[in-house]
């Protein structure tokens, strides 16, 4: 009998369908998606739920201001909703959609079954309500108040910025109060319930201490939301309604329940901090009634925002994630969200930072070890990867030990859902493996045929470093780790990553004949203008830019030197002769130069992440500074400084023509 597989059950919040998901709503499902992918690939039974809130009163007033019916609208937007995941290869395993009518009948039964056992009741409620927000607040929850000339509360802004109305009506209230002292103390005996912790802190101090207020759980202002069944004037509002997609999508209270059974609770409830109170206070005891379990985590992760606030299309800097992904892949986006983002804490979006993440992170760091490592095996071994044999250089033990470093700390960030964290540790591979090709100098062991098995074993490693690398990024790249494994002659069919060695490289597997570039690098100008011009304002029209990149722009200059001052300066020619990387610097490249000498000189400069292929310098002709006093770097003595140009971060080494004679001096 087979041994039933670990389930694991994730879900995000269902998205509220009043307008086109940008990229801080994309994070959440991006988010869990590399969680599932994660889980499974650890060969357990993953269930992973997302999808639409479909009712309310914006809902209508929306689908009214279209003259559709609010039916109609909530179909389309559900439809663009399920694209976007899908085009972002979003691995769901279930949508719900609370107008779903298996999910309509299931949300009848529980309001019934609270107010048969007196857990709702009904009352008049009078207070403040956002309609953007779906929410209720009381007056000391305002972020602003409006008081007429008699100090009489007139209005306000609910925390959101959004205007809040009175609203006088009959309503049924959930007797939440009743349940505050058993929430408590669940939270002392389950500490680990809420991540991260200090949103627990926010939950017990701003809402359970001064007195958990009763919920007001239905309305009679509109009619576009599930109906009470025994009393049908009432709609049920949206918390009942929506928090109850996480058990109804499972079979809860029909008549088939084995998907109940087999994946409540669910392991992770992935939401924003915005609805953090809905899930920790609101759910907790409702599934408390219902005398079901409680979820075994719930993450409120923070906002991805931009540098002046929360995205929003009044200010015209919010993002899409298909305008982003359409240009420069998904796996672009997919690593900058996972990347950017720190655990429970906000990120900050900003083009630059984006196209710096695809040019260094993507294309340079991993992109650069895959073309070097498949260039070399195509050069050196035939195309074919040798066997993998430790220990033949003085570096092996180190790559090794730094391949199984990763693979524990990955783990236990993957675990955490701490993405961000995961990827350092996979990126301190990457820069460990490029060290190593420094390190070990294969163009050097190629010249002696007496190295022969050293040069096998070193690309041995770089191909096992490779296969480790990809393993790890399956659950956050949907595509560049296949391409890593074609391009390695590798297959990545049940490819898992639980038991993953570093030794366990296939031997005979041939590269491709010529590797393509996994992430091309992009122009950084023309690129951020790109996204900045694509970030939508005033109504979803597009804002441009104030500035052309490309246009011309006065040059800030330092303080004036008279000619006497230049005259000071000995700028002159040298051949580059050997390039090698100064060890435990990440910056710094050791040039050996003809300048014309009998001895020659070194220089050291911090330009190695702009040239990872830097023994391509040797033979260049640069110009460097030759009467600059010498001084240690890395304690190493450094005779001069080379000529470079730098514009918005990028270091271009001043290169000079070849008929230029290594010793002539520049003037």
């Amino acid at each position: 009998m087979a041994e039933e597989k670990k389930t694991f059950y994730i879900t995000t919040p269902i998205y509220y369908p009043s307008g086109k998901l940008h990229i801080g709503n994309t994070y959440t499902t991006v988010l869990a998606d590399a969680a599932a992918r994660y889980h499974r690939l650890l060969n357990e039974d993953v269930y992973f739920l997302t999808g639409t809130d479909e009712h309310g009163l914006k809902i209508e007033q929306k689908a009214e201001k279209l003259n559709v019916s609010p039916k109609e609208y909530v179909d389309q937007m559900a439809a663009d909703i399920k694209k976007l995941w899908a085009d972002l290869e979003i691995s769901n395993d279930g949508f719900i959609r609370t107008t779903d009518d298996y999910h309509e009948k299931a949300v009848q039964k529980i309001f019934q079954k609270f107010l048969n056992q007196g857990d709702i009741y009904k009352g008049q409620y009078e207070g403040w309500y956002s309609v953007d927000d779906e929410e209720y607040f009381t007056e000391s929850q305002l972020a602003e108040v409006y008081r007429d000339d008699d100090g009489v509360v007139i209005g306000g802004k609910a925390p959101s910025g959004h205007e809040v109305e009175l609203v006088q009506e009959e309503s049924y209230f959930f007797n939440m109060s009743k349940y505050a002292d058993w929430l408590l103390n669940y939270y002392k005996t389950h500490p680990n319930f809420i991540q991260p912790s200090s949103r627990m802190n926010e939950m017990i101090k701003n809402f359970i201490e001064p007195g958990l207020e009763d919920l007001a759980v239905t309305r009679t202002a509109f009619n576009w939301g599930v109906p009470v069944a025994s009393d049908p004037d009432h709609v049920i509002y949206v918390w009942i309604d929506a928090l109850s997609n996480y058990i109804t999508k499972l079979g809860y209270m029909s008549e088939d329940t084995t998907m109940f059974d087999k994946y409540w609770p669910a392991n992770v409830h992935l939401v924003g901090k915005e609805i953090v109170r809905f899930h920790t206070i609101y759910w907790p005891i409702m599934l408390h009634a219902l005398g079901l379990e409680l979820p075994e985590t719930i993450v409120g992760h923070g906002w991805l925002t931009m540098r002046d606030g929360k995205m929003s299309k009044s200010k015209g800097n919010v993002v899409y994630p298909d305008t982003l992904a359409n240009r420069y892949g998904i796996d672009a986006v997919r690593y900058y969200l996972l990347r950017a983002m720190p655990f429970g804490n906000d990120g900050i979006f900003t083009p630059e930072d984006f196209v710096s993440k695809l040019n260094y992170d993507l294309a340079n760091d991993l992109g650069n070890l895959l073309n070097r490592t498949v260039a070399m095996i195509n050069k050196y071994e035939g195309g074919v990867i040798p066997e993998l044999k430790t220990g033949l250089t003085d570096f092996d033990h180190e790559l090794v030990q730094t391949a199984q470093d990763t693979i524990a700390t990955y783990n236990a960030n993957m675990q955490s859902m701490h993405t961000a964290d995961a990827l350092a540790s996979i990126w301190q591979l990457i820069s460990r493996a490029n060290k190593y090709i420094d390190e070990t100098t294969p163009w050097t062991l190629a010249k002696d045929d007496s190295k022969a098995e050293v040069l096998d074993s070193v690309m041995a490693h770089l191909a096992a470093a490779l296969r480790v690398v990809a393993t790890l990024l399956q659950p956050i790249l949907t595509q560049a780790p296949h391409k890593i494994f074609e391009q390695l002659g590798l297959s990545d069919s049940n490819v898992q990553i639980a038991d993953l060695q570093f030794e366990d490289l296939p031997t005979g597997g041939k590269v491709v004949a010529k590797g393509q570039p996994i992430f091309p690098r992009v122009d950084v100008d023309a690129e951020v203008a790109y996204i900045r011009d694509n970030m939508t304002g005033n109504g979803g029209k597009q804002t441009r830019s104030t500035t052309n990149p490309k246009a011309p722009q006065k040059i800030t200059t330092k303080d004036e030197i008279v000619f006497d001052d230049f005259e000071k300066v000995e700028l002159r020619v040298a051949e580059i002769k050997e390039v090698s990387a100064v060890e435990k610097s990440n910056k710094l490249l050791r040039f050996k130069l003809d300048d014309g000498s009998a001895d020659g000189r070194t220089i050291l400069s911090g330009i190695k992440k702009f040239y990872p292929e830097y023994s391509e310098l040797v033979g260049k002709k640069v110009a460097y500074v030759a009467n600059l006093k010498p001084r240690k770097l890395m304690g190493e003595l450094s005779e001069g400084m080379l000529l470079s140009a730098e514009k918005d971060g990028k270091v271009t080494l001043s290169i000079l023509p070849d008929e230029v004679v290594a010793g002539a001096e520049l003037g």
